[in-house]
């Protein structure tokens, strides 16, 4: 009797001890919250401490930020049961955790939060973009996204006395003149027409024939990819006239968004397909490197079809989720309310006070040197808030960008299925543009190979 109330009393002790352990280290990471962005933050290491510090002092926690090199890093880490508190991602990604079951349900905390269920600090209807099925949302926005468009010189277009163009017919006519009649005056035939990183984003020209990108699904719930279907075949016979004719950027296919972004700023090229909020970022940082430039960026509708109709892409919301294995779940949510005040999109867009700017003796902000260079942009170079002003008022070009974003573009689905179908349209669609294939070949072929995996359902 004795020996099993002394086997009770030891079993008792190492349970007490175990929870007393548990809950010292719950203790422990309540007071720390550990952050996965590749976006916003510091644009390196030193400057992510600074800002995980900024953020710190803000929420009164200890905060561990953490910018990964590369895309594959969060879900590398989070296979491995890494665990984060609050994380950076794209709704594909979002779609997959989701699916796994891996993110908390945040439904209620936007609901009776006074920040994020105010609809002057997020529109209440965007919400719907990222609620699931089931009627739950678990993200919330990291920025307001904006669009992509065509952007062109539109210096080159006045000196060479050209229209911006409108129809098919004069955006082919216009990248032919960026070509042959040496927009950039060096006398050096050295200049492309357009430019893009593969297929990031040809919806502009592919909408005038009104192809829609990635996903459309009907009523009945069956899914289509329209740039698999025939409606495509002539969008690509159109794009790969420009690839033979040495109008399309030759590397279109392995450039990254920076090689395109940089051949735009360094006068290789007189248009490129990119986010409207790029124009101003276009424009500024070529007037920071000569304010006499004659350099000036413009964001253009894309050419309409045959019924006058345009379709653009509103960019995919970029969210933050709190992971279901999250250590410090309300300390996120804490992070998530800050973000949409004006002092959390203050650090997301100017940066760090005394680093990336100083408040002067007047009261009036000022950029150091660095925080010119950063160019007002550590994830949130636009905000939904309505209620917080730009401290140094929009970047040259920007809204007149989003006048056509806004007018012609929207959201596309993705799914949980569209990266495994996006490498079956890239893989086709770019032998179509290259002409290894016919587009008519190309597009039957990816039309086949997608229905054989059950990415489509007709």
């Amino acid at each position: 009797m004795n020996l099993l109330l002394r086997r009770r009393s030891s079993l008792l002790f190492v349970v007490v001890l175990v929870v007393t352990v548990m809950l010292g280290s719950m203790v422990v990471h309540a007071e720390k919250l550990r952050v996965v962005s590749s976006i916003s933050g510091g644009k390196t290491a030193e400057e992510s401490e600074l800002f995980a510090k900024e953020v710190g002092e803000a929420l009164g926690l200890e905060v561990e930020w953490i910018r990964p090199s590369g895309d594959e890093y969060l879900q590398t880490a989070l296979r491995s049961g890494e665990r984060f508190d609050l994380i950076y991602l794209n709704t594909p990604f979002m779609d997959q955790l989701v699916d796994q079951g891996a993110l908390l349900p945040l439904t209620d905390f936007i609901k009776n939060s006074p920040i994020l269920s105010d609809p002057t600090v997020i529109p209440t209807e965007d919400w719907e973009m990222i609620r699931y099925p089931d009627g739950h949302i678990y993200s919330v926005f990291n920025k307001y996204e904006g669009g992509t468009l065509p952007t062109v010189r539109a210096d080159w277009l006045e000196k060479l006395g050209l229209e911006v163009p409108q129809t098919l017919d004069d955006f082919y006519n216009v990248l032919k003149a960026f070509v042959e009649q040496d927009p950039d005056g060096n006398g050096i035939d050295d200049t492309y027409g357009l430019s893009t990183s593969g297929l990031y984003d040809i919806q502009g020209f592919m909408g005038a024939f009104g192809v829609k990108a990635r996903y459309v699904i009907d009523e009945d719930g069956r899914r289509t990819i329209p740039y698999a279907s025939e409606a495509a075949i002539p969008a690509y016979e159109w794009l790969n006239m420009l690839y033979r004719e040495g109008l399309l950027d030759p590397n279109f296919v392995t450039n990254s968004t920076a090689d395109m972004r940089n051949l735009f700023l360094a006068d290789r090229v007189g248009m490129v397909t990119y986010w409207d909020m790029w124009v101003g970022l276009f424009n500024a940082t070529r007037l920071q490197e000569d304010p006499n430039t004659e350099f000036r960026a413009m964001g253009i509708a894309g050419p309409e079809g045959p019924n006058g109709e345009r379709i653009l892409r509103r960019g995919d919301p970029s969210i933050w989720a709190i992971p279901a294995n999250a250590q410090n779940p309300e300390g996120a949510k804490r992070f998530l309310e800050f973000w949409h005040t004006e002092a959390g999109i203050i650090l997301g867009s100017v940066g760090v006070k005394g680093y990336d700017y100083i408040i002067k003796e007047d009261g009036t902000m000022e950029l150091t040197e660095i925080g010119v260079a950063h160019n007002m942009d550590h994830g949130v170079p636009r905000w939904y808030n309505t209620n917080v002003e730009a401290p140094f008022g929009s970047l040259p070009g920007v809204k007149e960008a989003e006048v056509f974003v806004n007018k012609y573009a929207t959201l596309e689905i993705s799914t949980a299925d569209w990266p495994r179908a996006e490498a079956i349209v890239n893989d086709y669609a770019f032998r179509a543009i290259t002409g290894q294939m016919t587009a008519e070949a190309a597009v039957k072929k990816m039309h086949e190979e997608l229905m054989a995996a059950n990415l489509i359902d007709y």
